[in-house]
């Protein structure tokens, strides 16, 4: 049973001893299995944690107790006020060199090579002046603590020397400071600035006003970068939070402890907490070993397969004399070049170029449409015309422009009826002569449909009439109207076949307004 206490050896347990023990440790908090006892034969809690049952090394019994928890009796303890008579002889000295005493101080209570005094040039025995008086020797029984104890046998009353050292430094310094002020300044400046306040507690946002310094955040207060990397970590005054951290003992307290809890959880009892000692020492015990078989492993490997020789030549960069690494430094040796941060990418698509385009959609904005920057496009998935749509869409701009101020100008001097009708003329002309020219097109083209030009004609017409008619109020959208149905003044009238002359015109009068090549038709005489 005893071997399965919790006070056994910190050795590593086998597999089957550890499960037996915490199979005991189960059943004894469950009830079904008697309490461990003490020495006194009183039954020990089992919920007791772990690290408060386990008495430390140099009070472990090799028995279950609770004994180190509890006060020592009184007539166990020692008196631990008594200390060392520090400095102190044992009466007048001597007026004549005695024999077996220090030949160096004359002093009976030590021997020459112990004396602690200046070696004289001619000690005491021979020239018998200067005999110093004998120590007092103690004996003092101390117990554990008070062999330890770094304050023992210390006069408090040394310490007011301290203080009365360190106020009259004060006092002398504020006397010379205000001998400076009144050389300086009047007596009403020299008020104002004995109570101003000297503020070196610096908030951390401005230690590097750069936008592109270390970030901050405002919630917890934390700046984990350094701000000022071209200064360095050793030379700043502030190096970011994240320097504290990974810098002196602290990593190497993160490795203990994450050793400690792979350890325990693999059957060796150590808790740091609750024996630091211990813990270190098995680290380091356990890094030792790591090495030792780390080593034997590469000799039996170099010495069953060879190659030893590799392992000692130097490295490719001196071999060849360069490398494909480039990376560029500041004077402060900041990286400039080279291995920088990579930047944080989000879940989308980010710079994908479609369709020949330079840009990206949405990168230009005009009259409240979006398009593509590189030919301004406003089609999406379009293919890019590059300068060429850029002249063309400045163009139609600059013809617009013209258009309407001329409008402007000649609506002055013109009514409304005049205008009118010459815009009908000119739109009427203006659909004769397209009918025409795609005609022409249409007819000199090999395997095209040969229309009528009587019937393409009188199409054109009836596509006017038809787009010049208001639509029902019950329909809402073309795409719902119903199909080959044309609202000529009559909802009862439906053609049964449509021709191909007004297929045709019903694509002339098709508007386009984002066509980008639509400036690029050639006209013919």
């Amino acid at each position: 049973m005893s071997s399965l206490s919790f006070t056994a050896s910190t050795n590593k347990l086998s597999r089957e001893d550890y499960r037996r023990q915490k199979d005991l440790e189960a059943a004894r908090k469950a009830g079904t299995a008697p309490a461990e006892q003490d020495e006194e034969g009183k039954d020990i809690n089992p919920h007791i944690p772990q690290y408060i049952a386990k008495a430390p090394w140099y009070l472990d019994t090799g028995r279950p107790t609770l004994k180190h928890q509890r006060f020592l009796p009184i007539e166990e303890t020692k008196d631990n006020s008594q200390w060392y008579a520090r400095g102190l002889r044992a009466g007048p000295a001597a007026t004549k060199f005695r024999k077996g005493a220090c030949e160096n101080c004359g002093a009976m209570t030590h021997k020459t090579k112990e004396c602690m005094d200046r070696p004289r040039k001619t000690g005491a025995k021979w020239t018998g002046q200067d005999i110093k008086p004998d120590e007092i020797i103690q004996e003092i029984d101390l117990d554990y603590d008070a062999k330890r104890d770094r304050w023992n046998g210390y006069d408090p009353s040394e310490h007011e020397k301290i203080y009365e050292e360190y106020e009259k430094i004060e006092e002398a310094r504020r006397k010379m400071k205000a001998n400076e002020l009144d050389k300086q300044i009047n007596t009403k400046t020299r008020t104002t600035i004995r109570n101003l306040r000297i503020r070196e507690d610096t908030a951390k946002y401005l230690r590097n006003l750069d936008i592109n310094s270390a970030y901050y955040d405002p919630k917890t207060r934390s700046m984990r970068d350094n701000p000022n990397k071209d200064i360095g970590a050793e030379d700043s005054f502030y190096a970011g939070d994240n320097f504290v951290r990974y810098t002196g003992d602290a990593p190497n307290m993160a490795n203990l402890q994450l050793f400690a809890w792979q350890a325990y959880e693999k059957g060796t009892d150590v808790h740091l907490q609750a024996n630091p000692t211990q813990g270190e020492l098995l680290h380091r015990e356990y890094l030792q070993k790591k090495e030792k078989l780390k080593d034997t492993s590469k000799d039996s490997i170099l010495a069953k397969y060879g190659g030893e020789e590799h392992l000692n030549a130097p490295p490719k960069e001196l071999l060849l004399a360069q490398t494909e690494q480039y990376v560029e430094y500041s004077r402060t040796g900041r990286i400039i070049k080279g291995q920088e941060r990579a930047v944080a990418k989000s879940k989308y698509e980010e710079d994908v170029f479609n369709n020949n385009h330079t840009s990206i959609w949405g990168s230009y904005w005009a009259n409240g449409n979006w398009g593509y920057k590189c030919c301004r496009s406003f089609i999406k998935n379009s293919y890019c015309t590059g300068l060429a749509g850029i002249e063309a869409a400045n163009a139609s701009n600059l013809l617009t422009a013209s258009e309407i101020k001329n409008e402007e100008e000649s609506s002055n001097k013109k009514s409304l009826v005049e205008i009118h009708a010459e815009n009908m003329k000119k739109s009427k002309s203006k659909s004769v002569d397209d009918t025409n020219k795609h005609l022409k097109r249409k007819n000199l083209g090999e395997g095209d449909i040969q229309l009528d030009v009587k019937k393409l004609k009188k199409a054109l017409e009836e596509e006017d009439k038809r787009n010049k008619i208001k639509k029902p109020d019950f329909i809402i959208d073309d795409r719902k109207r119903p199909y080959n149905s044309a609202f000529m003044g009559n909802q009862d009238k439906i053609e049964s076949e449509i021709t191909e002359e007004e297929l045709e015109a019903y694509r002339l009068k098709k508007q386009s307004y984002e066509d980008p090549m639509a400036n690029y038709v050639d006209e013919e005489d």
